[in-house]
């Protein structure tokens, strides 16, 4: 029986299910993995910057509830796409804030 540990063709795998997206029911509000990562992403935009968060160890209520939040503090909009927060514009500077203020540890910017 081989029982594959990492690969980099999937990323991280689930402990339990062995699957690269969590197919067990154990444990799925600590989908992120405790790293918060703030970056500016342009690509397949048209040219318009968007400031993306991944890592937050939330579920899918909890997580839109921040993502109210997050546009209410910073007056923009956004949408939440697979674990993800999405926000219009460059918000990098007054995410890292919020998001360190919430208790968070390592909340960082990612990339450039």
């Amino acid at each position: 029986m081989s029982r594959l540990v990492y690969s980099t063709d999937q990323g991280r795998l689930c402990p339990d299910c062995q699957q690269a997206q969590c197919q067990c029911s154990t444990s799925n509000a600590e989908a992120g993995d405790g790293n918060v990562r703030i970056r500016l992403e342009t690509k397949g935009r048209k040219g318009k910057g968007v400031t993306t968060v991944t890592g937050i160890p939330l579920a899918g209520a909890e997580l839109k509830k921040l993502l109210k939040e997050l546009k209410q503090k910073t007056s923009t909009g956004g949408a939440v796409k697979d674990q993800t927060l999405e926000l219009q514009g460059d918000q990098r500077d007054k995410l890292l804030l919020l998001l360190s203020n919430r208790g968070w540890s390592s909340v960082k910017k990612a990339g450039g």
